[in-house]
Formats: structure tokens, C-alpha cells, sequence
């Protein structure tokens, strides 16, 4: 049996990542930035540039999966007014996004974070981020 153990680091990372591309402030600035240096690398230490398509494509259908998850929860959390409730339903929501991320072809969370920390100082990723999330088919939603 193979366990995998997250880090908060990860979840952190994970949960933020809606923050990150649902923040229309960030899409307006990423536009009017200018693209990345020469040999500028993402968090990982590979070039964000060598983030394939396809990789794109898994984090485009995971990021929409986790973002369902997380509408999901904000609901259930705005709803209740009991600080465990809140505190037990974002755990839970955390643990459910992972699985999500998990669940998705040829994704990790591992791959899902390097991804996020690489748009983080690569305005281009961004942008190709966004466009997979906007031509994603009514299925991948």
C-alpha cells in the first residue's frame, strides 16, 4: 500500500491556486507585465517555459475540479456560524481537493503546485493557463 503524506505546504499552495487564478486583479497585471527573462526559472527550478501543453491541458481540468470543490465548501462554510464547524468543513474541503487533484489524469499535486509556483513569475504561463480554462468543454466543468 502507498501512502502519500502532504506537507501544509502543499494544501497552502493548493487552496491558494483558486485565490491565484480566480484573483482578476492578477489577470490584469500578468497582461501588462513583460514576459519572462531568458532562462528565468519557475519554483522547482525548471524553466516555466518547459511546462508542455499537456500539462496545461491536466491542470486546466484539475484546477476547474478544485475550484467545484471549493464552491462547494465556501457555501457549506458561509452557511455555518460555528468556528469548529468552519474549521472542520476547510479540512475537509482541503483533504477533498487533493483527491481531486489526485484523481486527475496525468496530474500530481506535486505537479499541480510546481505548475502554480511557476505562473507565480511567469505572466505567459498565466495566460496559457487561461486560455485552456476558457476553451475547457462543458464536461471538463
Amino acid at each position: 500500500m502507498i501512502t502519500r503524506n502532504f506537507r501544509p505546504a502543499s494544501l497552502s499552495a493548493l487552496i491558494l491556486s483558486l485565490v491565484f487564478f480566480g484573483n482578476p486583479a492578477f489577470a490584469q497585471e500578468a497582461n501588462t507585465q513583460k514576459g519572462p527573462v531568458q532562462g528565468q526559472t519557475g519554483g522547482n527550478g525548471m524553466p516555466a517555459a518547459a511546462v508542455t501543453d499537456q500539462k496545461i491541458e491536466a491542470f486546466a481540468v484539475a484546477y476547474l475540479q478544485v475550484d467545484k470543490v471549493r464552491q462547494e465548501y465556501s457555501t457549506k462554510i458561509g452557511a455555518t456560524s460555528d468556528a469548529a464547524t468552519k474549521q472542520q468543513l476547510q479540512t475537509e474541503a482541503s483533504k477533498k481537493m487533493v483527491q481531486v487533484v489526485e484523481g486527475s489524469p496525468d496530474m500530481s499535486v506535486e505537479e499541480y503546485n510546481a505548475i502554480l509556483t511557476a505562473a507565480e513569475k511567469d505572466p505567459a504561463l498565466v495566460q496559457r493557463v487561461q486560455d485552456k480554462l476558457q476553451k475547457a468543454t462543458p464536461s471538463q466543468q
